[in-house]
C-alpha cells in the first residue's frame, strides 16, 4: 500500500527526456538565428537593453562622477593658472600652425592651378564625455554619452587631441559603445609616414601598445617611425596619426617582424573625445564599401576605346617600286613587301618590238633559144 504524501512515478517522468529537450534547444536555437539573420531582432533588442541599462550605469557611476567634481571643484587657484598658461601656449602654437598650412595650401593651389582649394575632409565634430571605461586584456572599449539622437552612427571615427582613439560599435539612442584601436577585436589599416610602406594595426589589449604582425622580415621599419591611418577600410581618411613604433624584434627564422607601437592617443586618462564627420568629396576621405563593392563612386567616370592599330601598307599589283631616299653611291634597299632578291618584271602592256619583213623569194625567168 503507497504511504500518505508520496508521488508515484520515476523522477525523470517529468520534463521529458534529455534527447528530447536538447533537440528542441537545437531548433529554437535555429529559429531564433535565422530571425537574426533576416530581420535582425537581436541588433534590435540589444538597442532597447542598452536604452534600459543606461540610466544604471549613470547610477553606478554618479559616485566617482561625483567625487571627480569635487576634485575639479577644490583645485587650487595655482593649478588652475598653470593649466591655463599651457593651454594659452599650445593655442598659440597650433594658431601659428594653421597659418602656415593655410599658406602652404595656398601656395600648393597656385602652383596646380586650382581655382578652389580642397575643402577640408573633416565636415563637423561633436564633443562627447567618456561614461565608463573597460580597459582589460580582453576587453579595449569605453562608453560615451552620445547616441543615435546625437546623429550617431555605426563605425564611426573617433578621435581625441593627439591621435586615433577608436570607432563606434555599439550604438544606441542616448549612449554609444567605442571599440579602442587597442582592442585584441581591432583591425587598423595604417601606414609608415616616411616610407608609405602599407601594413595593418592590431590591438594587443594593452592601451600602451600596437601590433605590427603582417610587417615582412625586409621591411623599412626604424624605431622612431610614425604610423598614420591609410584611408582604407572606409572608417579613417588618409593621414590622421595613430601610433609610434618603439620596439623591432627581429628572428633568424621568423618570416615576420615583431614590431610594437605606442598610441598617439590618451587611452587610459581621456574624460572627453570626438567624433568626426567627414566630407565624401574630399579626395583624402575614405571610401565607403558594402559586401566588396563602392558605395559611390565616380558617375562620370567612362571606359577608353581601345587605340587604333597601325595600318599596314602594301604595294598594288603592277605597281612601279617605291624608290627609297637614299645618298647617291649607295645599294638600293629593297621596298617593304618586295624581296630583294626579286626583279621588277616588264608590265604586259607594253607592245612587243616589230620584227622586219622577211625579203620576197627570187623568181627564176626561163627564156626559149631559136
Amino acid at each position: 500500500m503507497a504511504g500518505f504524501g508520496t508521488r508515484s512515478g520515476s523522477p525523470h517522468s517529468r520534463g521529458g527526456s534529455p534527447g528530447f529537450r536538447f533537440t528542441l534547444y537545437a531548433l529554437v536555437s535555429i529559429v531564433v538565428m535565422v530571425l537574426d539573420q533576416r530581420l535582425d531582432l537581436l541588433e534590435r533588442a540589444r538597442y532597447a537593453l542598452q536604452a534600459l541599462t543606461y540610466p544604471v550605469e549613470l547610477a553606478v557611476n554618479s559616485p566617482i562622477a561625483g567625487w571627480q567634481w569635487l576634485e575639479r571643484s577644490f583645485t587650487s587657484r595655482r593649478a588652475l593658472e598653470a593649466e591655463n598658461a599651457q593651454l594659452r601656449t599650445r593655442m598659440r602654437d597650433l594658431e601659428v600652425r594653421t597659418l602656415r598650412f593655410d599658406a602652404l595650401a595656398r601656395e600648393n593651389a597656385a602652383l596646380l592651378g586650382l581655382r578652389h582649394s580642397v575643402p577640408p575632409v573633416a565636415e563637423r565634430w561633436l564633443p562627447a564625455d567618456i561614461v565608463d571605461l573597460q580597459l582589460s586584456r580582453l576587453r579595449q572599449r569605453v562608453l560615451i554619452d552620445r547616441g543615435t539622437h546625437n546623429g550617431v552612427f555605426r563605425n564611426q571615427a573617433v578621435l581625441d587631441d593627439y591621435g586615433v582613439v577608436g570607432q563606434t560599435m555599439d550604438v544606441g539612442p542616448w549612449s554609444a559603445v567605442v571599440l579602442l584601436i587597442t582592442d585584441p577585436e581591432h583591425d587598423l589599416p595604417v601606414q609608415i609616414e616616411r616610407t608609405g610602406f602599407r601594413t595593418i594595426a592590431v590591438g594587443t589589449g594593452d592601451p600602451n601598445a600596437l601590433a605590427l604582425p603582417y610587417l615582412p622580415a625586409n621591411a623599412d621599419v626604424r624605431v622612431g617611425d610614425v604610423l598614420v591611418t591609410s584611408g582604407l577600410g572606409g572608417v579613417f581618411p588618409s593621414g590622421y596619426p595613430v601610433a609610434r613604433i618603439t620596439q623591432i624584434h627581429r628572428g633568424a627564422i621568423q618570416p615576420m617582424d615583431q614590431v610594437l607601437a605606442k598610441p598617439f592617443a590618451h587611452l587610459q586618462t581621456d574624460r572627453a573625445v570626438m567624433l568626426l564627420w567627414f566630407r565624401h568629396d574630399n579626395p583624402a576621405a575614405p571610401l565607403l564599401k558594402r559586401h566588396g563593392q563602392l558605395l559611390a563612386g565616380t558617375p562620370g567616370a567612362q571606359p577608353l576605346p581601345p587605340p587604333p592599330r597601325p595600318a599596314v601598307c602594301t604595294p598594288a599589283a603592277g605597281a612601279a617600286p617605291v624608290k627609297s631616299a637614299s645618298p647617291p653611291g649607295a645599294p638600293a634597299t629593297p621596298t617593304s613587301g618586295t624581296p630583294a632578291s626579286a626583279k621588277p618584271r616588264p608590265s604586259a602592256s607594253k607592245s612587243a618590238a616589230p620584227k622586219p619583213a622577211p625579203p620576197p623569194p627570187a623568181r627564176t625567168v626561163h627564156r626559149r633559144t631559136p
